[in-house]
């Protein structure tokens, strides 16, 4: 191997997706349509007609840890992400349990959606053609399906993901329009950001289910060695997917609820929760609009499951490469140049969770999805979290030319808020689950434990395999089209991980532990 391709992963198709493409794969995972046709009449029923000023909220939430976060994405190269930022910032013990929480969460975020894939394509059937169809071999076809998505290049994956979310927001849009161009049940009102209708017993409970709605908006960072020029289409992704997601959220919900009128959704969301956004379309669309919208929904389930089954490919070719995984998991195929053996690892691992549920008798979706997607839910929040501690830290730690605004104010900022949110969704989570209090405990339990295991693993790799240790979340040598970063508009015009007098990485191991 020449030496201009020594540094590169072994076959990863490298300046390939654009802004567009990446922000196709985070805003796919979140599953809009999904989430605003399943989980939003649920809001309105707790938060009242105040529920899209959550949405709002949220995002900008978001929006502020996504400051700090694509500033640190300029200065970190590695290819773990969310792990490395942890690592790099908070040391690599703590690294090395995010990791672990890593995987868990982003697996727990899609193997529970092939229980909703099951119910939901089972539903539609029904709906449509009056077909009752077992929702397992659904599920196990997933999989199957998901599978070769993810063994496909990361430009196929992107083309698909594409088509599938301009189908989505498309008939969420047609909603909208249909509504608005008719002056809904009453008139056009404001009335859902008056402070008297947001501010109410309920936003705590909205603000939790808000929250949950941008799962997957953060791995924008796991595609960097397959973005071009990731200093600039990293950031603009990131922002592009919570700003998009946060205002279609709260207009979808917005214009939903003058479908209905502010008097009467609330009773109308409480009376048929399942089908508010269907009974909506079917009135200012038509019929032909609800057929559509139940397709779609499947649709959507399944572009979510790509893109989470593509980031977790992402992570598991990222930790074999740091020899945390078996070194197989970093193969990557000689044409399509995809992670192909990680894919087919997480494939069999969600077969496997599939099929043990299944042979139990539990329901796909109020035990497939509800429990295996929570724990998954709050490792990524905890991540998040995590990692706007680490950016302080960070920045606190190495030279640099960033201003405070990036550096400190906005994730201390965002450290705080993603607490509290961390907070409402493991407080709110019986609203998640619908489950008994032993079986929330043991969910909300799952993410502490993965970190306490992760932080006796970095133990055991310092005294069992210390080179394995040393080079963990290490930085890739300065060559190539990152020598450009950090983006000329900041602050900085020299990256931080190589000022003039500094190593070649901005930590040494010895720092960073």
């Amino acid at each position: 191997m020449s030496s201009s391709t020594s540094d590169e992963p072994p076959g990863l198709r490298t300046g390939t997706l654009t802004t567009a493409d990446i922000s196709f794969f985070v805003v796919s995972a979140a599953a809009p349509l999904t989430v605003m046709a399943g989980v939003a009449p649920i809001a309105l029923v707790l938060g009242g007609i105040g529920a899209p000023a959550g949405y709002l909220l949220a995002g900008l939430t978001l929006a502020v840890f996504a400051v700090g976060f694509t500033t640190m994405s300029r200065h970190v190269r590695s290819a773990g992400a969310f792990y490395a930022y942890i690592a790099q910032g908070l040391g690599k013990p703590l690294g090395i349990a995010a990791a672990l929480v890593a995987m868990v969460g982003y697996n727990g975020m899609e193997i529970g959606v092939y229980g909703l894939l099951g119910s939901a394509t089972a539903d539609t059937a029904h709906a449509l053609w009056g077909v009752d169809l077992p929702w397992l071999p659904i599920a196990l076809a997933g999989l199957l399906l998901i599978w070769y998505g993810g063994y496909r290049s990361i430009d196929f994956g992107a083309k698909v993901l594409g088509v599938l979310l301009v189908a989505e927001t498309g008939i969420l849009v047609l909603l909208a329009a249909g509504v608005l161009l008719k002056g809904g049940a009453h008139g056009i009102s404001l009335g859902s950001f008056a402070p008297g209708n947001v501010f109410v017993p309920g936003t705590a409970a909205v603000l939790a289910f808000a929250f949950s709605a941008f799962t997957g908006f953060e791995s924008t960072v796991i595609y960097r060695r397959e973005a071009r020029d990731p200093a600039r289409t990293i950031p603009r992704a990131t922002y592009i997917a919570v700003g998009f997601l946060g205002l279609f959220y709260a207009f979808v919900v917005w214009t939903v609820i003058q479908a209905f009128g502010d008097d009467k959704v609330v009773e109308a969301a409480a009376g048929d929760t399942g089908g508010l956004f269907f009974t909506a379309i079917t009135t200012y669309v038509g019929g032909w609009a609800a057929d559509l919208m139940h397709l779609f929904i499947v649709t959507s389930i399944i572009a979510s499951l790509l893109a989470f089954h593509n980031a977790i490919n992402r992570y598991g070719l990222a930790l074999a490469e740091e020899g945390v995984l078996p070194a197989a998991l970093g193969r990557v195929h000689p044409r399509h140049r995809s992670p192909y053996l990680a894919g087919a690892a997480q494939t069999v691992l969600g077969a496997v969770i599939v099929l043990g549920f299944a042979a139990a008798g539990a329901d796909p979706y109020t035990q497939l999805l509800l429990w295996v997607n929570t724990p998954g839910m709050l490792g990524l929040m905890a991540l998040m979290l995590l990692a706007a501690l680490a950016v302080i830290r960070y920045f606190r730690r190495v030279p640099h030319r960033e201003g405070a605004l990036r550096t400190l104010v906005a994730p201390v900022t965002a450290a705080v808020l993603l607490a509290v949110a961390l907070w409402l969704v493991a407080s709110k989570v019986a609203l998640f689950t619908g489950a008994s209090t032993t079986v929330n405990t043991v969910l909300v339990a799952v993410v502490p434990a993965v970190l306490v295991l992760g932080l006796l693993l970095a133990h055991r790799l310092r005294r069992n395999r210390p080179e394995v240790y040393a080079r963990f979340a290490a930085e890739p040598p300065t060559e190539g089209a990152d020598l450009q970063c950090p983006h000329p508009t900041s602050s900085s015009s020299t990256p931080a991980s190589a000022p003039p007098t500094s190593p070649g990485t901005p930590l040494s191991p010895s720092t960073t532990d």
